[in-house]
Formats: structure tokens, sequence, C-alpha cells
């Protein structure tokens, strides 16, 4: 069998996101991988023969990347056609229009396919579908790019403890598990799905710091959330709070928080509680839109990238965002952090994603030896800088126009 064929892929701009753009450069694939990327004249004398595509007006990305999504959730839109008084009035609304409509059924699949589909055409390549179904895990094969469907596990009674850890110890090993969240899921039964995630080598995704009530309820065991709990009849009085500290401790002295673990939102978090973060490797995705929607705040992305970390970008649901875009993310962060420099931005939605859910090798950036997971993305004109285009690339939101390239 002979050598694959070499096909370089051209445009007036390559945006790595590893390094520095290239002007008038090219994309070498073979054999569904990258060989080179490199400006166009060096890739011609480097490859002669190969087949030449030109993308003209546009800009060659990596795919992106969707850390946090709930497909399950997809049908339950009408939840963000307006905004919740409070977080918890968003949950019991939510609950409420989930008995009424269903949590499975044709509406809620065919929805979860709609947005599926979406994602795809819109240039996401993975999504990280957090479930408490089986939703995402029967569309995982079907979806053209790569779903990673987490089934997610809760109970903070004592009661639901030992029948939670029953079904996950007769998990199978390839099933992803996630633990809901600190105000919802039982200390011991968090320290057993991170125990587990860890011996099967899978990382472990976790909502954290999201409303402030989360950490009320942990250092002091009252507030908001213990009341919505208490009136749901889950709440059994045996949790004992922290007395001081934020969400992150919390996690960090059950011994949770490691380079394989996932907070997601990360809003109400102080400058200690980063630098555990940053010194344990942990990887963080934000989910700006339903922040906005929810009105839980705004998490501090100039301090976790002064910290080190890049933070992963997240849509989250239809349930809590009006809109599951990452082109809108981008574009909400570069809004409200005029200060963060657009390529930073950029990665977040591409590199961020792909270290944060360890496909770090494979996608997230254009570099040699990676899977040829492109996007030709179409310019509004000519552009002679970098930044424009960057800026353009996390400013134009969900109107953008693409086309994909795997080979």
């Amino acid at each position: 069998m002979g050598a694959a064929p070499i096909r370089i892929h051209s445009a007036p701009w390559v945006v790595p996101v590893s390094r520095p753009m290239i002007a008038d450069g090219g994309v070498g694939v073979s054999g569904g991988k990258i060989i080179a990327v490199e400006a166009l004249p060096r890739l011609r004398q480097l490859y002669p023969h190969a087949e030449i595509v030109d993308h003209p007006a546009s800009a060659l990305t990596p795919a992106l990347i969707n850390a946090h999504i709930h497909l399950e959730l997809s049908h339950l839109l009408e939840l963000s056609e307006s905004r919740p008084a409070s977080f918890t009035g968003w949950i019991s609304r939510l609950l409420q229009c989930r008995d009424r409509l269903g949590a499975t059924g044709e509406q809620a699949q065919h929805a979860a396919a709609q947005t599926a589909e979406q994602q795809y055409r819109s240039g996401v390549s993975v999504l990280a579908d957090i479930g408490n179904t089986a939703l995402g895990r029967e569309m995982a094969d079907s979806f053209p790019g790569r779903l990673l469907p987490f089934k997610e596990y809760l109970g903070m009674a004592e009661r639901t403890l030992e029948k939670n850890l029953q079904r996950l110890g007769s998990e199978p090993e390839e099933v992803l598990c996630s633990g809901h969240a600190p105000y919802s899921t039982h200390p011991r039964l968090l320290q057993a799905l991170k125990a587990r995630a860890t011996s099967h080598g899978q990382i472990f995704p976790i909502h954290a710091a999201e409303p402030a009530a989360e950490g009320e309820m942990l250092r002091e065991g009252r507030g908001e959330m213990v009341d919505f709990i208490r009136e749901r009849g889950f709440w059994d009085g045996t949790f004992v709070p922290r007395g001081r500290g934020g969400t992150v401790e919390y996690l960090y002295d059950l011994g949770l928080i490691d380079e394989h673990t996932l907070c997601i939102h990360g809003v109400h978090v102080s400058g200690e509680e980063i630098d555990i973060l940053a010194g344990e490797g942990a990887k963080v995705c934000l989910c700006p839109g339903s922040n906005q929607f929810l009105g839980v705040g705004t998490a501090p992305l100039r301090q976790y990238l002064d910290r080190g970390i890049l933070p992963a970008l997240g849509t989250d649901s239809l349930a809590s965002n009006p809109e599951v875009s990452l082109w809108r993310e981008m574009a909400l962060l570069a809004a409200n952090f005029m200060d963060v420099d657009p390529t930073i931005v950029f990665a977040m939605a591409t590199r961020g994603g792909a270290e944060a859910l360890s496909l770090g090798d494979l996608l997230g950036t254009l570099d040699s030896g990676k899977e040829a997971d492109l996007l030709a993305v179409q310019l509004p004109g000519p552009a002679t800088e970098a930044l424009q285009v960057c800026r353009y690339l996390v400013s134009a939101g969900p109107a953008i126009r693409l086309a994909r390239i795997n080979e």
C-alpha cells in the first residue's frame, strides 16, 4: 500500500493556537493527520507534488471543543425564555418542566440530536456531555466528532448513599461518571466517584462554585441551598458544615482536586482557592452564557490566567442558556474582559478544552502529529493584522460562517 496523498490547505491566515498566527499560511495533511503548519511558500518547497486546496478570505483554525453541555436538557429550552429570580428557583422550574415533558422520550431525543448536530455544524468536534439519562451514551456512536457522555450521580442524604455506591460499583469500566455538585452529592459518594475515575484513568468533572449559596451551605450549613434541599425532603441533618472556606477548599479537603479534575463554572472562588487549583494542575471550565442567564455572577477569568490556568469553555444547556454556541461564549468573554488578549479567549475554546478533557495530544491546536480537524472560518474582508483576525473570531458570535476540514 502506497503512502497517503498529501494535501495542503492554504488561507490568508492560519491560527495554530500553540504559536503565533501565520499570514499566507497552510496546513499540510496526510492520512487524517497534520504533517506541517508553515507559510505557504515553505510548504510548497517541502511538498512540491501536494494538492493545494485554497480557502480564500478565510482563517484556518482548530475545531472547537465544548467542555460542558447537557444534551438531555435541550427540550427544556422554554426555561431560558425568562430569567429566574434565584438559582434554586431555576432548579425548581427545571424539575417541574422535566416532570411535565418527561426526562426521556421522543421529544427529548429529538431535541438532543438537534443540539448535537448544531454543535457540529458550528465547528465543535468534542462534546463533554453530562446527563442523568442514557441519551448522551446512546448518541455517542453517531456523533461525527467525539461525544464524551458522563453519567451524573447525585444524592446528599445518607439514606441514598449505600444504594448509589452499589450502583457505582456495578458500572462497566467504560462508562464515564461524574458527581453533580458539592451541594447535591454526599461527600463519600464524591470520593468514590473520584477514586473510580482515577483507577480507570478518566477525568472527573464536577459543577463547583456556581452559585454563592453553595459556599454558604458548605461553610455554615444554612442558606438558600439548604432551605431548597430541605423543602425537597432530602436534607437529613447529617451534613457537617466546615465553618470556613469555599467550594474548592471543600473539594480539596476531600482529596478530589488533582490534574484530572475538571471544575465546571468556578464563579465563586477565592485567590487562595485558585492557588490550590493551579498548584494541583486542576482544570476549570467557564460557562459565561449560563452564568449570565442564571445571575450567579462572573467567573474571575483574569485571576485564573494570572495563576497560569487556561480555562476551557462550555455552553451548559438550553435550559440555562438562550443559545448554546461556543462562538457566543467567546463573544461574551471578549466583551466582559476587554483587557484579555483575544488569542487567549480563542485558545480557551480550543486548546483549553482539549487539555481539560485529556485530549491535548490529539486536538486543540494545529501542530504536526495531531488530528486533521480544522475549520476554515470565513473572514468579513481582507485582514492585514493577526490581532484583527483574532478579534473577529472571538467577537463575531453565532453568525460566523465556516467549513470543516478533515482531510
